[in-house]
């Protein structure tokens, strides 16, 4: 049970359910290939069913951790810091980006867009789900929109999520991971078809890493 003195820091933003942070290379998106540092949130609630990391759901399962530590701890392995969850925009990302950004590193986010956009954001991938829609400016601040493909009809909601977007954003399909089989074909098709979208691939898993 956390006390109300850390639930408060918590609901401020100062302290974070950390589930893991990681160096690693970023295997999805715009970035992919390059080296960076993630901060992995808890708590989550658009429960999209083919999550890979359900284990993030449950914000009181990690541990409330000053977000002064995760900065320190960030700036030590890489300059290029990406937050994401669970769904981090759960939570006041005002105080972690400023601590990232005090120690002049770039702050990626990759998020659901389901709660109102909070902190300093040098990259925002925008993963809209059906579960719970984007809510308001993060349409316009996105760099990357993202959605994950795993049946024909996803095609339909990636081009509605699409228009809402504004003109500078990358668009990219991505297949669900286990049902790529069947859907990087209709992606493939897709993409050749409608050149303003870009396949993007976990190449992470395809690499065995985290």
């Amino acid at each position: 049970m956390v006390n109300e003195d850390v639930l408060a820091l918590v609901n401020k933003g100062e302290m974070l359910p950390l589930m893991e942070e990681f160096y690693t290379i970023q295997g999805e998106g715009f970035h992919k290939g390059t080296a960076a540092y993630f901060i992995r949130v808890g708590g989550c609630d658009v429960g999209c069913h083919w999550c890979d990391v359900k284990e993030s759901w449950n914000a009181e399962t990690h541990p409330p951790t000053k977000i002064d530590g995760i900065a320190e701890k960030a700036a030590k392995y890489s300059d290029t810091i990406v937050v994401t969850g669970g769904e981090p925009l759960t939570w006041d990302m005002g105080p972690i980006t400023k601590a990232l950004k005090a120690k002049n590193l770039q702050t990626h986010i990759e998020t659901s867009g389901a709660y109102k956009l909070s902190g300093e954001w040098d990259w925002i991938c925008l993963s809209p789900k059906k579960n719970k829609l984007p809510f308001g400016e993060i349409y316009d601040k996105a760099h990357e929109l993202k959605v994950i493909v795993y049946n024909k009809h996803d095609l339909i909601f990636a081009e509605e999520q699409a228009t809402l977007t504004n003109k500078d954003c990358i668009l990219y399909l991505q297949p669900e991971w286990s049902v790529k089989d069947k859907v990087v074909p209709l992606i493939v098709d897709y993409v050749m078809q409608n050149p303003k979208w870009k396949v993007s691939l976990q190449t992470h898993k395809y690499l065995n890493i985290p």
